[in-house]
């Protein structure tokens, strides 16, 4: 008979019936082993090694890399996230309480009553005026030429020493149904009036940031048929007006076998210029076949057919920024002006001077110049002298600065609230 061996327990070993102490007692007795930091490739001293070593980490780092890019793939599969509309100046802006309407009955009844009706219901041909300032140098000619590409049945008519008015009256006597005036300054176009005749209005823009055909990069030469008309967002009371004048100014038949295309768009009360051509072409895209029976590639491969449209710019291009709309012809001693842009009050361009003033006075004194007596600042948009505000403002503290400094008008004053865009 077979003795039955003991089996040897510990000494610090549970009695036999507490099985689960034991089992915490082996857990505690054994500590887990912490992995030792990973060798970073620079710590290697060894040039193979470390070029080993370095590998390896990158092809790690991919692999992490392409294995969230699945799983963030397959997530959006299976719930497409909602797309994040940006907060930008345009969606958040106060709605204008002007815009108008579709179903403005008092709107439609005014534009059969304006004075752009004969042309845009195409009962007169629209023909345009085209001349200059007094003085006309630098880029205006070749501003002018552009222009007159741009816009059918437009002729040019040098200016010389004649006033405007003289001028409106030689476009009235002639049938020209609008008049347009460019403006040079430092040999530079700044300015553009465009005159609707015989009665008005009168719209005085200023033009900035001009580029001309011959500075715009992979350019295209305009041809003479008349181009298409796209006028966006001059959407309020206001915009809607501007946008009928300028509409004016071309033909209401475009020629649609010349593919022209101008462009007029209205973007936080500025107009923006373009003038391109467009073309349509057939382009075909290959497309992988589901068919598994396809051997060849070609039959795996099948083309479809896409229309695109490519555009070219013709130039020239710029900016236009309403400042005044006039009632009538142009006039600036007696006419009405049915609006005008918003500038700083009286107060706030006399505080504005004061301040220049008291800036010059210190600078005259950290260069250790002598100041010279001042003369009364006359602004040229207020045509207010700073000599009227002393009693006001206390203009007699500051009775020295350099009478040599005009300062412009103050960066403030540009500010305004929206015009005629909505949005």
């Amino acid at each position: 008979m077979a003795k039955e061996r003991k089996r040897r327990q510990p000494a610090d070993a549970p009695p036999p019936g507490d099985d689960d102490e034991g089992r915490d007692h082996r857990r505690e007795k054994k500590p887990r082993k912490e992995r030792p930091d990973p060798v970073l490739p620079s710590q290697i001293k060894n040039k193979d090694k470390r070029k080993e070593v370095h590998a390896k980490l990158k092809r790690e780092k991919k692999a992490q890399k392409r294995k969230l890019a699945r799983e963030r793939g397959q997530a959006a599969q299976r719930a497409p996230p909602e797309k994040l509309v940006p907060r930008t100046i345009e969606n958040t802006r106060e709605p204008d309480e002007t815009v108008c309407r579709p179903d403005d009955q008092e709107l439609f009844a005014g534009n059969d009553a304006d004075e752009f009706n004969a042309v845009l219901k195409q009962q007169t041909t629209p023909k345009v005026l085209i001349t200059t300032c007094r003085f006309n140098s630098g880029r205006g000619p070749a501003f002018i030429e552009e222009l007159m590409q741009v816009i059918p049945n437009s002729c040019y008519v040098k200016r010389g020493t004649y006033e405007l008015k003289k001028i409106v009256e030689y476009a009235n006597h002639r049938d020209f149904t609008s008049l347009v005036v460019v403006h040079t300054n430092r040999r530079e176009p700044d300015a553009l009036l465009i005159i609707n005749l015989p009665a008005g209005p009168t719209a005085h823009f200023k033009l900035s940031k001009l580029i001309l055909r011959k500075d715009i990069k992979n350019h295209g030469n305009p041809t003479s048929h008349k181009p298409e008309l796209v006028l966006n967002n001059f959407t309020t009371r206001l915009g809607h007006r501007v946008g009928r004048m300028i509409q004016s100014l071309f033909p209401q038949d475009p020629n649609f076998r010349g593919r022209r295309v101008v462009t007029f768009h209205n973007q936080r009360d500025y107009i923006f210029f373009r003038h391109h051509r467009y073309i349509f072409e057939m382009k075909e895209n290959k497309i992988a076949s589901k068919d598994k029976k396809a051997k060849t590639s070609e039959s795996k491969s099948q083309p479809e057919k896409q229309v695109i449209c490519r555009l070219q710019e013709c130039g020239p291009r710029f900016t236009l920024k309403l400042l005044t709309l006039q009632h009538g012809t142009f006039d600036t001693k007696n006419g009405e002006y049915e609006w005008v842009h918003k500038w700083l009050s009286s107060d706030e361009q006399a505080g504005w001077q004061i301040a220049a003033c008291c800036w010059v006075l210190l600078l005259h004194m950290a260069w250790g110049s002598h100041p010279i007596q001042a003369r009364p600042y006359v602004s040229a948009r207020t045509s207010v002298q700073a000599g009227a505000y002393d009693t006001e403002v206390g203009w007699s503290r500051v009775q020295q600065c350099s009478g040599t400094w005009l300062a412009p008008s103050p960066g403030p004053a540009m500010l305004s609230a929206p015009v005629w865009s909505n949005g």
